[in-house]
C-alpha cells in the first residue's frame, strides 16, 4: 500500500502567449490540460498502470492567469476506490518579475481509473492515510465518490 505522500506530483511552466487569449489572459482549457497532466502522473504513480480521466469536478478558477506568469500545479490523493482514484489538484499563480506570494488561481478534484493491458478497469491498491487531514479529506472523497454513483443509476 502507498501514503498520499508517495504519489504527490508537481508541474510548473511559464504561461506563452499561445496559450493566451487576446486579452493576455490563459485559455482556460491549456490550464485544465496542465491540472489533468498533472494529475495523472499522481494517479498512475499510486496505481503503476495507464489511467484515464473520467471525471472533472468543482473546477473553480480563482482568478486570471496572466503570459509570463509561472503556474505551479499540485496533485495529490485525496481518495481510492476499487479501480477509480480521486486527487485534488491546485493551481497556483506567480509573478515572476516580482516580490509577490503566489496565489491560488484554480481548484479542482479530478477522477482518473486505472486500466489494465487490455483497456478494462483494474483494481489498484488501498491508499494508507497518515494524518488527520488524509482522513478528513478521503471521507469527503468518499462521499463525492457515493453522490456521482447515486446519479448514474
Amino acid at each position: 500500500m502507498k501514503t498520499v505522500e508517495d504519489s504527490k506530483s508537481i508541474l510548473s511552466e511559464v504561461i506563452l502567449p499561445s496559450q493566451a487569449n487576446p486579452a493576455g489572459t490563459a485559455h482556460g482549457g491549456e490550464i485544465m490540460k496542465l491540472m489533468d497532466t498533472c494529475g495523472s502522473v499522481t494517479a498512475m504513480r499510486h496505481a503503476k498502470m495507464n489511467v484515464v480521466t473520467v471525471r472533472v469536478d468543482e473546477l473553480v478558477f480563482h482568478q486570471p492567469i496572466l503570459v509570463g506568469q509561472l503556474v505551479i500545479c499540485k496533485a495529490e490523493l485525496v481518495y481510492v476506490g476499487k479501480t477509480s482514484m480521486e486527487v485534488k489538484i491546485t493551481v497556483t499563480v506567480e509573478d515572476l518579475m516580482c516580490d509577490t506570494s503566489a496565489k491560488i488561481a484554480l481548484t479542482a478534484f479530478f477522477t482518473y481509473v486505472a486500466l489494465d493491458t487490455n483497456g478494462k478497469p483494474s483494481r489498484v491498491q488501498e491508499l494508507i492515510l497518515g494524518t488527520d487531514d488524509e482522513r478528513i479529506a478521503f471521507e469527503y472523497g468518499k462521499q463525492r465518490y457515493i453522490a456521482h454513483k447515486a446519479k448514474i443509476k
